[in-house]
């Protein structure tokens, strides 16, 4: 990754395969739906319907968009009851990555603090001194880091408690600070009041049936989806750090599901 365009496609393939991993894990869809797949030399779970594949794509490819706009300090996938109640927040704090102008986006990094006889050292010709130790491979040491992320949220199903049936989801990208929203057209974001948290917020909804009709890009943003969903748990997933590549994921319980699901329970008692 010797580009901010390279970090940022490594970040949105993580980020799909992330996204395949919570609808499982956390049983949006019905386990039969999804296949078993490798990625990062570790057993994951990708949805083998074609529209919610799709949907993911296209989410994921408007995150990516955004990224290297250099406006994005958070990502979120959020789950919503039937009723529109936020109730967990997988949440992706990108606000470490590098920023870098737009125009900018392919000139590779510039890293600090390398030693002179380091960079000569691979020149053609020329033979590394014994005393200087190599670079790590940044590749291998993101791959190993990727594959322990997943293998913890792998494992967020038996973290959190169950959800009720018939949630949705959306994924949410929170700008930075005094980041004006996407007046891009056509519009796959739609920029929620700013009175209604201090950094702006967009969101792209979907539902989570799938027999949902999705095909026609009809997204929304209500006014719950921008607040904070009073969290009850925050269950802390991994922080990644590769060089450049420096993120934090972690999943939160909203209030609201403790007492959906208190209700669900005297529901059937």
């Amino acid at each position: 990754m010797s580009t901010f365009a390279a970090l940022a496609s490594s970040f949105i393939d993580f980020l799909t395969v992330a996204i395949h991993t919570i609808l499982y894990e956390r049983g949006l869809y019905p386990s039969e739906t999804f296949l078993s797949a490798h990625k990062y030399h570790y057993a994951v779970r990708q949805s083998r319907h074609p529209r919610v594949c799709a949907w993911i794509q296209a989410a994921a490819s408007a995150v990516e968009a955004e990224l290297l706009k250099g406006t994005i300090a958070h990502v979120a996938l959020v789950i919503f009851s039937p009723s529109s109640e936020p109730l967990e927040r997988f949440m992706f704090d990108l606000s470490r990555l590098p920023e870098v102008p737009p125009d900018e986006i392919n000139t590779p990094f510039e890293r600090v603090g390398v030693p002179e006889s380091l960079s000569q050292s691979t020149d053609k010709g020329a033979t590394p001194s014994p005393h200087v130790a190599p670079p790590p491979d940044l590749s291998v040491n993101l791959e190993e880091q990727f594959r322990a992320t997943m293998a913890r949220l792998s494992t967020c199903g038996s973290r959190l408690s169950p959800l009720p049936p018939d949630c949705t989801y959306t994924v949410v990208i929170e700008n930075k600070r005094d980041v004006p929203p996407p007046i891009d057209h056509p519009q796959p974001w739609i920029p929620v009041e700013p009175r209604l948290q201090s950094e702006r917020s967009k969101g792209k909804r979907n539902s989570a049936g799938l027999d949902e009709d999705d095909t026609q890009g009809e997204d929304w943003t209500s006014d719950r989806l921008a607040s904070e969903p009073g969290r009850a748990r925050t269950l802390p997933i991994r922080a990644v750090k590769a060089g450049e590549m420096i993120f934090e994921v972690w999943a939160e319980e909203g209030k609201s599901k403790n007492a959906i699901l208190a209700g669900s329970s005297a529901g059937h008692n």
